[in-house]
């Protein structure tokens, strides 16, 4: 065989390995990403309180820009009761706490980067997914199970109103608490109201703003999303603690209901 037939050979193989290489590569990004989570979590039947379930990479990019998510923002408070998926889920809870550089900065701006912020995930309609309560861990993108069950109808006791029904009929409510502390042990500087002779360390005030950053993005993801939500502050604090299991230390501050538009 000439040196040249064996060249010849040799660049047919470098070019037919390069196109299966670039193959694989293309193909899985063709696929919406529910599919695959679908795929991977449709044997998951039961998850054991305790246990933790990794939730599927988000998503970086898409076709809806931050412009027109902020275009689209609404409060949507009637929901179809159709299933979100896994991957939606995962989005929506990393949107709000995720990680976001290797040494833990997040979606959400933080006071002192001290984030007091903890998310409850109560879920009622989720594709191949456990009724339940689950506790949101932004270290690992996971979710740990807090209690059996499905708690839709004892939270929306606990909110107070018109929004009962809504809480109820939302696929998921995402519940935000606050360890106030994490950032008041740093930020002690008492603000005093002359108005109300009221006094308190700006620590907290500094909390509720951070509260009201990690909502929006809420919102904006689940507008990119075309899904429906919206912030509840009205409840009865105890109430909604005893409902997701809360720490002692953690306070309730923002319950969001999400669904598919109604």
């Amino acid at each position: 065989m000439s040196n040249k037939t064996i060249i010849g050979v040799a660049i047919a193989i470098v070019l037919v390995v390069a196109i299966v290489i670039a193959f694989s590569f293309l193909i899985p990004h063709k696929l919406k990403p529910a599919e695959h989570i679908e795929k991977k979590y449709m044997g998951v039947e039961k998850i054991e309180v305790g246990e933790r379930i990794k939730l599927p990479e988000p998503i970086y990019k898409s076709n809806v820009s931050v412009e027109e998510a902020l275009s689209k923002r609404r409060s949507i408070r009637t929901y179809s009761g159709e299933n979100l998926t896994i991957a939606e889920v995962s989005q929506l809870l990393w949107a709000a706490q995720g990680i976001t550089s290797p040494w833990g900065e997040r979606t959400a701006p933080s006071a002192g980067a001290l984030y007091p912020l903890e998310l409850y995930l109560v879920v009622g309609n989720v594709e191949c997914f456990d009724k339940g309560v689950y506790k949101y861990k932004p270290e690992g993108h996971e979710l740990e199970k807090v209690l059996d069950g499905d708690k839709r109808g004892e939270l929306a006791k606990a909110a107070i109103g018109p929004n009962q029904k809504h809480v109820r009929d939302a696929a998921i409510n995402i519940v935000f608490t606050a360890a106030y502390e994490r950032t008041t042990v740093k930020y002690k500087t008492l603000v005093y109201e002359e108005r109300t002779g009221a006094s308190y360390l700006r620590g907290i005030r500094y909390v509720h703003m951070e509260a009201g950053h990690a909502a929006q993005n809420v919102y904006l993801q689940a507008a990119s999303l075309d899904l429906g939500t919206f912030v509840i502050g009205a409840f009865i604090d105890d109430k909604v603690k005893e409902v997701v299991n809360a720490e002692e230390q953690e306070e309730p501050l923002y319950i969001m209901p999400v669904g598919r538009k109604g």
